[in-house]
């Protein structure tokens, strides 16, 4: 039977609301706000990256249309660049640029995944990756990973016990959003290897690979490059999330799979977006990326000295379980005496089965903005 005027059942099930459900307060509080809610920078690109930068006279034609893989100059430094930092023989061919890591992902589920295939996906996770595997009618299986497994050992462990019949690819972040913790690269080269023999495809979310405070960021697709999509990000590199611009790399044959999803869902990526991130792949981008990462980690340390937590290792977040300091109102009502504050915080229950969590990113506003909504935080946490 039709089921005119009514939706899929996928889009049923995806999130309306993933970061804050709160959020709308946002315009209507009285009072400083601390929206620490959603990863961002406070920080603007770099001087010279920016859009005002970018002019019709030295740039015709940069309000038309791009070629949908992605800008041919845009397309050769990526390669350039990814050959640099992983080793791994890359071609244009290997490389489709689009709207943000999230549209890269996309474009790799709606070419990998069926009606009722299963991801894997390592646990806290990066949150919209569940309504993406939703959106092509797949089946994602959260995996609780990190504060679990502690060895490649029980990192394999964790992930076989999950896997079924139906799983055909394994999500993995690091470094994670929302913990803030960087994979081991045992653990990496042990997961791969286990993804190779169980024959499943790997979906590499490397967004925060510039931000690193403690130990190094370890390159999948080095480790198996027959099987991995590896993700990177403008948006977090050069703190260019307006722009929309991100890239994956991947096996010659997938991409141009993926290239066909990219083509009927975005079609390309924007001009000015793609101009403006291949200025940031030269010097003016390393030194900011330098100097993001200095203050980034200073307020990362900062920020979980004063709520008594673990510094975190690399990203832009604090993962934490607040259930001692719940209520009969539950995490609904925790969130919502934050917001009393001006706080605005990410459930937990959006990254995974974490009902009692909150994920905070301390580089969503500026340095003494962030401190206040701490020290706005710290009573309810009995700090």
């Amino acid at each position: 039977m039709p089921r005119h005027p009514g939706f899929s059942p996928a889009v049923h099930d995806i999130a309306g609301a993933v970061y804050s459900a709160l959020a709308h307060r946002l315009a209507t509080h009285r009072g400083e706000v601390y929206p620490l809610h959603v990863g961002d920078t406070w920080m603007e690109p770099a001087a010279g990256c920016r859009m005002e930068d970018l002019t019709v006279a030295e740039h015709p034609g940069m309000h038309r249309y791009a070629a949908p893989q992605g800008m041919p100059a845009l397309i050769d430094a990526v390669v350039e660049r990814v050959r640099q930092r992983t080793g791994v023989p890359t071609e244009r061919e290997n490389v489709l640029v689009a709207t943000g890591a999230t549209g890269a992902l996309g474009a790799v589920a709606g070419a990998i995944v069926a009606p009722g295939d299963e991801v894997l996906l390592l646990a806290p996770h990066w949150p919209l990756i569940t309504g993406i595997v939703q959106s092509f009618n797949g089946v994602p299986v959260d995996v609780p990973f990190f504060g679990v497994a502690d060895s490649p050992e029980t990192a394999v462990e964790v992930v076989r016990e999950r896997r079924t019949a139906r799983t055909i690819a394994l999500y993995l972040n690091t470094p994670s959003n929302p913990t803030g913790q960087v994979i081991p690269r045992s653990w990496i080269e042990a997961l791969a290897e286990w993804a190779r023999r169980e024959d499943l495809w790997l979906i590499a979310d490397e967004v925060y690979e510039d931000y690193v405070y403690a130990g190094e960021h370890t390159y999948t697709r080095p480790l198996a490059p027959e099987r991995t999509f590896a993700a990177h990000s403008f948006s977090k590199a050069y703190g260019m999330a307006g722009n929309r611009c991100g890239y994956v790399i991947g096996p010659a044959a997938a991409v141009a799979e993926l290239r066909k999803i990219g083509m009927h869902s975005f079609y390309s990526t924007p001009t000015a977006a793609q101009l403006a991130a291949l200025r940031a792949l030269g010097p003016a981008g390393d030194a900011w990326v330098a100097r993001a990462r200095e203050l980034y980690q200073a307020a990362g340390e900062r920020t979980a000295a004063r709520l008594g937590l673990p510094v975190p290792q690399g990203s832009a977040f604090l993962f934490f379980d607040v259930a001692p300091h719940l209520d009969a109102t539950g995490l609904a009502g925790f969130l919502e005496r934050c917001v009393d504050r001006g706080l605005f915080l990410a459930p937990g229950a959006s990254f995974g089965p974490y009902p009692t969590h909150v994920r905070l990113c301390f580089t969503a506003a500026a340095p003494d903005v962030v401190e206040r909504g701490v020290e706005a935080l710290a009573p309810l946490l009995g700090r």
